[in-house]
């Protein structure tokens, strides 16, 4: 009997993949294709992609019925079964990680902006992690910004704190606000 189980297991093995299998694939590659509509036209532009894939792509995002949209994703699934997706997939995962960096990099900038302008003593802080800053120019303008925001004028020192900071700060900052 325990002769049998190595016998249906390889058995299964040369079977090809059932239709269950083969269903879910497609629906990946449709979801793929989904993502695909989603970028913008220049990040389309600088993945490696058919001719035929890139104009389907490009229909689709100019079709704005469901029934309309739904079968060109379809269609873009269908064309994607005859071609690598790794790629594609690392791409669209690399953008997306870029924006996720982006976002965090901004909010840090902005959790940064808030402290300035109401703790002194992260002034000390900040000078302590970015040693090049201005710390002047910078406590101006959250003194300034911190005026603006009570007397309910127009955020203009608000905004060039912000600005500011963003010269201060390198996208690419790992730092945290502790």
């Amino acid at each position: 009997m325990q002769n049998d189980i190595p016998d249906e297991l390889e058995q299964e093995q040369t079977l090809p993949p059932s239709k269950t299998r083969r269903k879910h694939a497609m629906h990946a590659l449709q979801e793929l294709g989904e993502q695909l509509v989603a970028l913008d036209s220049k990040q389309i532009t600088e993945i490696d992609l058919p001719e035929i894939l890139l104009d389907a792509i490009l229909e689709a995002k100019r079709l704005t019925k469901h029934g309309a949209r739904r079968r060109q994703l379809q269609y873009i699934g269908k064309l994607m079964r005859d071609i690598d997706a790794a790629p594609i997939q690392e791409k669209i995962s690399a953008f997306h990680s870029t924006g996720v960096k982006h976002t965090a990099w901004l909010h840090l900038l902005e959790n940064w902006r808030e402290r300035l302008m109401t703790d002194e003593a992260a002034f000390t802080e900040f000078g302590q992690h970015y040693p090049h800053a201005d710390l002047h120019r910078l406590r101006t303008l959250a003194r300034n910004a911190h005026k603006e925001k009570l007397a309910g004028k127009p955020p203009k020192s608000f905004r060039a704190l912000f600005q500011e900071l963003r010269t201060v700060i390198p996208e690419n900052a790992t730092s945290n606000l502790s």
